[in-house]
C-alpha cells in the first residue's frame, strides 16, 4: 500500500468514526441529512460510508435513508465486557499509586459479608498483617473498602449484616454499634471514600474508593494502607483519583467515574 493509499484509508476510518459518534448521540434513527449536517460530510460520501457498515451490520438502515447503531456492535461490546479483567485493568494503576505514595496498596471484591483482598502492590519491606496475603479476608464493617461496600446498602440491608455479624470487636476502635456505624456510613457516601482508623489492626490505617463498572454497580474497591504514623489523610484524592480511572478503564462514564 502506497503513503497516499494509507492516508485515504485512515481518513476513511476517521469519517466513520464521525458517524458513528454522531449516530450514539441520538436514541432514535437519523436521516442522512442530519448526519452528513453533523459530521459536515458531503451526502454521497457519508452515504458510501453508511452503505459499508450497514453491510457489516455496524449501523442498521430503518428505511431508506434513516440510519441507527446496529446490533454488530452490542455484540463486540458484550464481547469486550466479558473479557474485561478488573484485576488486570487495575494493576497499572496501582502501581502508579504505589509509587506516588510509597505504601501498600490494594485491590479488593466483596464475597458475602467479607471483603476478599485479589491484589496488592507494596515494597517487600512492608509489615502489615492484615492484607499481607492475596486472598484474605476480613469483615465489612472493620475495613475502609468493606464500608464503601456497606455505604452502597440500604438501610435495612445494613441492618441485616448487622444482625447476622453481630459487628464483632478487632480493636478498640472498631464500630461494634450500627448507629454509629451507619453515621460513618452517611459520611462515606458524602466524600467518597472510607477510612479504617485502626479498626481492623492496631498501628494500621486505611484509606478506600469504591470502582464502578459501566452499568454504575460497585464491583471493587481500591485501598491504601499504612502504619498509622504514616497515613496522610489527603492521600483520599490520590486513591478517588486512582479509583476513578479504574473505573474509566472498565467502562465507567461520566461524572460518577471520578
Amino acid at each position: 500500500m502506497s503513503e497516499k493509499e494509507a492516508k485515504t484509508s485512515i481518513q476513511v476510518i476517521e469519517r466513520m468514526m464521525w458517524l458513528l459518534e454522531a449516530l450514539a448521540r441520538h436514541a432514535s434513527p437519523v436521516n442522512l441529512k442530519s448526519l452528513s449536517a453533523e459530521t459536515a460530510l458531503h451526502p454521497s460520501t457519508a452515504h458510501r460510508i453508511l452503505a459499508v457498515m450497514v453491510e457489516h451490520r455496524l449501523v442498521d438502515r430503518i428505511e431508506p435513508g434513516t440510519y441507527r447503531l446496529g446490533i454488530r456492535l452490542l455484540e463486540l461490546g458484550n464481547l469486550v465486557k466479558s473479557r474485561i479483567s478488573v484485576r488486570q485493568e487495575a494493576l497499572p494503576f496501582m502501581q502508579a499509586l504505589h509509587e506516588e505514595l510509597g505504601e501498600t496498596v490494594n485491590l479488593s471484591v466483596r464475597h458475602d459479608d467479607e471483603v476478599v483482598y485479589i491484589e496488592r502492590t507494596a515494597s517487600s519491606g512492608a509489615m502489615m498483617r492484615v492484607v499481607q496475603i492475596i486472598g484474605a479476608r476480613a469483615p465489612l464493617h472493620i475495613t475502609a473498602v468493606g464500608k464503601v461496600f456497606l455505604a452502597g446498602e440500604p438501610p435495612e440491608r445494613l441492618a441485616e449484616y448487622a444482625r447476622r455479624t453481630g459487628l464483632p470487636r478487632y480493636t478498640e476502635n472498631t464500630l461494634t454499634d450500627l448507629d454509629r456505624l451507619a453515621v460513618e456510613l452517611e459520611e462515606v457516601r458524602r466524600q467518597g471514600y472510607a477510612v479504617d482508623n485502626e479498626e481492623a489492626e492496631k498501628g494500621v490505617t486505611c484509606i478506600g474508593a469504591g470502582i464502578h463498572n459501566d452499568e454504575g454497580r460497585l464491583v471493587a474497591c481500591l485501598s491504601v494502607s499504612a502504619p498509622s504514623d504514616r497515613m496522610n489523610r489527603a492521600w483520599s484524592a490520590s486513591v478517588k483519583r486512582a479509583a476513578g480511572s479504574i473505573s474509566r478503564a472498565i467502562g465507567r462514564r461520566g461524572e460518577n467515574a471520578r
